[in-house]
């Protein structure tokens, strides 16, 4: 017998408020997201005029993703219309804006860059402020037939996320990599703090082949391609 639709989304909404301020959360907020009939998520927080990658996820190409956020945090965040938005909003706000609503505020190249070139066809962004933390979550699709996800749904993913990351931003892991398994955040660990593959193979007991695997995988997962690429989701 199948499960009903929405107790599915109950289910995967119960799993995320147990796993908030844990490193389990980001898989498990993934498959929430997914169920809203979304290609890829962003979230990223806006610190004055920095901005820190907390998730990067698309379900289909997710080297994709990574490229997109490297790009988005060489400055380009500083160009996203909705920008003044949430410098405005006031804290404990989440805030839903369609992609139609800001079109007119958005610069050719910008569209070019992170909706023609990607081919995503709709975005919704929850704007969500907390007591630290100001954050951009972006819900894209790319299915010209598909419905634009639900606002409800949509606002809750804002709000999950903004739960989690203010829950776990007194740890000095970079959020991104909580989506990794537990050998491969080493190896990413290992090569942001400058270490060579040798030495991580030496601190893991492994062999230099190994941990290049945990590497290749790490980075398949977080959709980058390069050294360079994980020290820009990683903020650093």
């Amino acid at each position: 017998m199948s499960t009903p639709a929405g107790h599915t989304t109950a289910c995967h909404i119960e799993a995320c408020l147990a796993d908030l301020g844990t490193d389990r959360f980001a898989q498990t907020f993934v498959s929430y997201v997914e169920t809203l009939g979304v290609d890829q998520i962003m979230v990223f927080a806006i610190e004055h005029t920095q901005a820190r990658c907390l998730l990067s996820w698309h379900f289909s190409r997710s080297v994709m993703a990574g490229k997109l956020a490297e790009t988005y945090l060489d400055g380009w965040f500083l160009k996203d219309p909705l920008l003044p938005d949430l410098v405005a909003s006031p804290p404990q706000s989440v805030t839903l804006s369609r992609l139609a609503e800001i079109e007119g505020r958005m610069s050719s190249d910008y569209r070019k860059l992170f909706f023609e070139n990607p081919g995503m066809l709709a975005k919704t962004t929850l704007l969500a402020v907390g007591e630290r933390l100001r954050l951009f979550v972006s819900l894209y699709q790319s299915d010209p037939a598909a419905p634009l996800c639900d606002p409800d749904l949509a606002r809750l993913a804002g709000r999950l996320a903004l739960l989690h990351f203010e829950k776990a931003s007194d740890t000095d892991l970079p959020p991104p990599l909580a989506a990794l398994s537990e050998r491969e955040r080493s190896v990413c660990l290992g090569i942001l703090s400058g270490r060579k593959a040798e030495a991580i193979a030496a601190d893991l007991d492994v062999a230099p082949s190994t941990v290049i695997t945990y590497r290749k995988r790490a980075y398949a997962k977080l959709g980058i391609a390069s050294r360079a690429g994980l020290f820009a989701i990683c903020g650093k």
